[in-house]
């Protein structure tokens, strides 16, 4: 019990900062895991250009799908 109290008190200001603005890093991590996936199914990109075009592209949330014609 001691060593438990001993704990919370040394990380007080942690847990009341995670109380505080409950954010997590899952959104970057989600992020970070389609790049790589974008990397794996290319097998590799001629240059950095190709590839961060490649990342805007899938990654952007870009609807690309045509208009009705009128």
């Amino acid at each position: 019990m001691i060593a438990g109290a001993r704990m919370l008190k040394r990380r007080f200001e942690n847990i009341i900062t995670s109380l505080r603005h409950p954010i997590t890093n899952a959104a970057s991590e989600s992020i970070n895991a389609k790049i790589q996936w974008v990397k794996y199914t290319a097998r590799g990109f001629r240059n950095k250009q190709n590839f961060m075009h490649a990342i805007y592209f899938h990654c952007g949330g870009l609807d690309l799908a045509p208009l009705p014609t009128k």
